[in-house]
């Protein structure tokens, strides 16, 4: 049941979430979406780890350690997929938090 002071607790979180607007950092980022620096925080340490797992497999395979350098590429390959999971779960739960406002909000 809607009542009015769930209608305001809503307004108020989405008028925080919008006052928020600034551009991400993210490389992997494919949307120019509004995000928190928490978020970009977290993705710059994601993106972090993933160069450092590339730069550990092409220094592994300068050394000739084939088997090192593929658990390095695989790692990161997972790291990519885990990251890019994670964004499409929060935009889902972003568009579930839209629409419980009411349309004349």
């Amino acid at each position: 049941m809607i009542t009015r002071s769930n209608l305001a607790e809503q307004l108020r979180e989405y008028q925080t979430r919008s006052k928020h607007d600034w551009a991400s950092i993210s490389f992997f980022s494919t949307t120019a979406s509004t995000t928190s620096r928490v978020d970009v925080v977290i993705s710059v340490i994601w993106e972090l780890f993933i160069l450092a797992f590339l730069v550990f497999s092409a220094v592994s395979l300068y050394l000739r350690y084939m088997r090192l350098a593929f658990c390095f590429i695989c790692i990161t390959t997972l790291l990519l997929v885990t990251l890019k999971i994670m964004k499409k779960v929060k935009q889902a739960r972003k568009r579930k938090r839209r629409m419980l406002l009411p349309l004349s909000m």
